[in-house]
């Protein structure tokens, strides 16, 4: 590989460079940056003026639903879709079927993902807080940080035993991993479909209060806080939720917390088209749910954009929005929507916005950060920030085309990545 990216402008969060260069890579790795670099004759050529070359984002909520639901999603489309969106790593998440709960499960992730796309998507595997994601007995939490595990989580169901989570958090200190929490109190939420609120009283579907995720939280940063154990929330959705994780950030102690980008662009007017794709758990909420985690964004308490691509078949979608299962792909509309509604209106700096997608992810799973600077691997993620484009799920690269953002019209795309060698232009 010999590639000349030329006159892009370099963000990097971790060097704080920030600036129009020429970037040569080679073999995989940056040989030189420079402000201006002839152009050799064995070098391909890329001309990148008005695009923004950043440390590779990672996604740190994936479902790739292989093994088990390959009908959905496999590891390999979830790569591609990955790829096409602008990240050059995810994080699985345990609800596959069998799930993540035993070594051999991550060794099986890991050899499919070294092989699709040759390897240009790094998968890391979330391994399951509980045997078989039951919440009754923790998994072999040594055994799955030793396989590669860089996370714990019973996605999609909430350790509801606070002695389990107590252990879950204790134990995985041990192993410098965090616990993540889907954090929802099961009873309060029993047989909702949408947000608690005014629509779904109009609507006449069942709701599902935002207290339901506020109550679990605020219950486990007190255990956070007795441990000491690293403590993060998936897809925080309420305005309280952000005040809580606020609160905790200013006790110092070790929580840290994502949003979605459908979260922060939908309110659960969007469910009044009975459309299933807007049916999500967490569910859509309310207007000043959306600008309170717009203003947790700016001002730091959320960490990280993450995306909750949760793939699911036509059919499975098209039925009573109450038989629906919960769910949206987001790997290919999460930087559009990112640039959208964050940057395009001043809420975030793109330099932030990098923060979110490609530095702060690293850090809380204790990943090697991603440097731009010569001799390090070249993994990168490019942008153009002004690309206008309307979203079309047909053309994605993901299996399912489960999104409520078809037709949207947004600004910004990726425009490539590049990692371990390899290159794809989207």
């Amino acid at each position: 590989m010999h590639l000349m990216l030329k006159s892009g402008r370099l963000v990097d969060p971790i060097t704080g460079r920030d600036g129009v260069f020429d970037i040569h890579i080679v073999d995989g790795r940056i040989e030189k940056i420079a402000s201006s670099m002839g152009i050799t004759s064995y070098a391909e050529v890329i001309d990148l003026r008005g695009k923004v070359v950043a440390p590779g984002f990672v996604d740190m909520h994936v479902h790739l639903r292989e093994p088990g639901f390959e009908y959905k999603e496999t590891i390999l489309t979830g790569c591609t879709a990955a790829a096409a969106g602008g990240f050059t790593a995810v994080c699985c998440m345990p609800n596959t079927n069998p799930p993540i709960d035993d070594e051999s499960v991550i060794k099986f992730i890991q050899n499919k993902a070294k092989v699709a796309l040759g390897g240009l998507v790094d998968v890391y595997p979330v391994a399951a807080v509980t045997v078989s994601r039951k919440g009754e007995h923790l998994a072999p939490l040594a055994e799955l940080a030793a396989a590669g595990a860089v996370a714990f989580t019973d996605d999609g169901d909430p350790v509801h035993d606070a002695e389990l989570m107590r252990r879950a958090l204790e134990y995985a200190a041990m192993f410098n991993k965090p616990v993540i929490q889907h954090a929802q109190d099961v009873p309060m939420t029993r047989g909702g479909v949408m947000n608690e609120g005014i629509v779904s009283t109009e609507l006449g579907l069942a709701g599902m209060p935002s207290v339901a995720e506020e109550v679990m939280i605020a219950r486990d940063i007190a255990i956070a806080q007795y441990t000491k154990g690293q403590y993060h929330v998936a897809h925080m959705s309420t305005a309280g939720s952000v005040s809580l994780v606020r609160d905790a950030k200013g006790r110092a102690l070790r929580v840290t917390c994502e949003v979605t980008p459908h979260h922060f662009t939908l309110t659960d007017d969007a469910v009044r088209s009975y459309d299933t794709n807007t049916k999500i758990n967490p569910p859509l909420r309310t207007k000043d749910d959306v600008e309170a985690l717009k203003q947790g964004l700016k001002d730091g308490t959320i960490d990280v954009i993450a995306t909750d691509h949760a793939p699911h078949s036509f059919d499975e979608k098209q039925v009573e929005y109450q038989a629906a299962p919960f769910g949206i792909v987001g790997l290919e509309t999460a930087i559009g929507l990112s640039i959208t509604e964050l940057v395009r209106p001043g809420i975030l700096s793109l330099y932030q916005l990098i923060e979110k997608f490609a530095v702060n992810p690293r850090r809380i799973l204790h990943l090697p950060e991603i440097r731009c600077v010569e001799g390090e691997p070249a993994n990168l993620t490019i942008i153009d920030p002004n690309a206008e484009w309307v979203v079309d799920p047909q053309k994605f690269k993901s299996m399912s085309k489960n999104s409520p953002f078809k037709g949207f019209a947004l600004v910004g795309r990726p425009f490539g990545v590049i990692n371990n060698g390899k290159v794809y232009w989207s």
